[in-house]
């Protein structure tokens, strides 16, 4: 049987987020804590943000997001909220921000290690409604988080796993283009690879959902037109919107499920050092698990050329790596600094990845380390 719910409101379009405080009024909220990181307070940010809060509103603001969400750092949001008597939470930055603020909203009312509500452990059916309310405001266009129903946090083990409940989607996602207008131009390319590469895993997972392939398919044609664009010239208003679209489209279908691409990327996100970008990793890693899917997928392959625009003869890995060479993304793992030393952990972490199920091709341990040895180029 098959399970199909979009279950959040969203305001979407430029300016958007002048939205923020009749949403906060609809919510009752009244003691925000902002969950962000110190890279879009330097910016200016979360000023623009503070300046739609009605004066009558006291907000906190938690700065401390790392750029792979941890469990220690959730910690310190969910003190920092507890301290300042806050009544619900506005998240304001790209995925690592959203997903945090998830794991801070989960924590206020539910007892126990945050790892016990793993999906990996069987704690979906753990997370209640009990929650503060959440109003996510991305300020990249990727993760796609302010409409999803997960957040992937590295907890204290180390070990890089996803909450999951639709309980977890924010109430309210406030999504204006023009927050990502200075973002640069590296990050733009990685985050936008990142919402591509969510919507054609999400099309070529064997779950039957045809809305979400629907949605996905969307997403694939806004990406692949606009993302150059976006990269070229950051205040392209047009561009950016099609990319913050393309984006919340990405997440609204991978409910759908994801693929091997992403339990690749997760273990090595986990990684202390070096520090390695989601979206970047699945750009890179797209290719090798595009080619290892080729046969398991029926004509997808064929639609997605189609939607590319690319011809019917087209080579579609190559397609995305010659993609990520105009991006100035980064040709393999190792030259983003992955040794063979970490395949064997990250390959036996990412054999139990709540993504392998749904990937289209069936891949155990084995799989995964020749996975990963050619990403490594």
């Amino acid at each position: 049987m098959t399970l199909i719910s979009y279950l959040t409101n969203i305001t979407f379009d430029h300016g958007a987020v002048k939205t923020l405080g009749a949403e906060m009024e609809a919510l009752g909220m009244k003691r925000p804590l902002i969950v962000t990181d110190k890279g879009l307070v330097a910016a200016g940010l979360i000023d623009t943000v503070r300046g739609v809060i009605p004066n009558d509103k006291a907000a906190t603001i938690f700065d401390g997001t790392p750029a792979n969400p941890t469990e220690a750092a959730a910690k310190q949001a969910l003190a920092a909220y507890r301290e300042a008597g806050c009544d619900g939470i506005v998240a304001v930055g790209g995925g690592s921000s959203m997903d945090l603020a998830k794991a801070v909203m989960l924590m206020v009312e539910h007892p126990g290690a945050l790892d016990d509500y793993a999906m990996i452990k069987g704690g979906v059916p753990k997370i209640t409604a009990n929650m503060p309310p959440l109003i996510a405001i991305p300020t990249t266009a990727g993760t796609g988080s302010e409409v999803g129903r997960g957040a992937v946090i590295v907890m204290d083990s180390g070990v890089k796993t996803a909450l999951v409940s639709p309980h977890l989607i924010p109430k309210r996602a406030i999504c204006d283009p023009d927050l990502t207008l200075d973002l640069p131009a590296g990050l733009t390319a990685a985050t936008g690879m990142d919402a591509l590469t969510h919507c054609i895993e999400t099309y070529i997972s064997p779950k039957v959902n045809p809305p979400a392939e629907a949605i996905a398919l969307d997403g694939v044609a806004r990406a692949v037109k606009h993302l150059e664009r976006a990269v070229k010239d950051g205040h392209d208003r047009e561009a950016r919107w099609n990319m913050m679209m393309a984006s919340m489209e990405g997440a609204m279908a991978f409910q759908k499920g994801l693929g091997a691409v992403h339990s690749m990327s997760h273990p090595l996100g986990a990684l202390p050092e070096p520090r390695l970008h989601h979206g970047t990793l699945n750009a890179v890693i797209m290719p090798t698990v595009l080619r290892f899917n080729h046969d398991f997928v029926g004509d997808k392959y064929d639609t997605l050329r189609r939607i590319m625009g690319l011809s019917s003869n087209a080579d579609l890995p190559q397609a995305i790596a010659d993609m990520n060479a105009r991006l100035k993304l980064p040709e393999n793992l190792r030259a983003m600094g992955v040794t063979e030393a970490m395949i064997p952990v990250a390959a036996e972490q990412a054999e139990h990845d709540h993504c392998t199920p749904t990937n289209p091709r069936p891949v155990d341990r084995a799989g995964f380390e020749a996975l990963f040895a050619e990403a490594m180029g």
